[in-house]
């Protein structure tokens, strides 16, 4: 689950959630722009850069492959959101070259997915 003191980042014209600024522990002033599953979207830097980041990057990183790292298994796993909540993501088995799951297999991940998926 997304921490409380993340800070919500909302487009302006409907509300819709963007992703968070994640506070950086030893400098409060600054952030990290994060998606709505908690991956860093950059570097930390002012509230200003982060919410401008979010509002270029946010939503558009849901339509891209990922690759999804998997216990005891050496190669990741190419796969496509499903599905992203504060609480959990869902992803999509894209990979023809992962035979444990069929193609449309579901990953049901926690969030924030730290570790465990990277854009292709």
């Amino acid at each position: 689950m997304i921490p409380a003191h993340w800070s919500c980042h909302r487009r302006l014209e409907d509300s819709e959630l963007l992703g968070y600024l994640r506070p950086v522990h030893d400098s409060p002033l600054l952030f990290t722009p994060v998606t709505v599953f908690g991956y860093p979207l950059g570097s930390p830097t002012d509230e200003r850069h982060a919410r401008e980041c979010l509002d270029r990057m946010g939503l558009s990183c849901l339509a891209e492959d990922w690759l999804l790292s998997l216990p005891g298994r050496p190669d990741p796993v190419t796969v496509r959101i499903v599905e992203a909540t504060p609480q959990q993501l869902r992803v999509q088995n894209v990979d023809y070259g992962y035979a444990d799951a069929d193609i449309g297999h579901i990953f049901v991940l926690d969030v924030p997915a730290a570790g465990q998926l990277r854009p292709c």
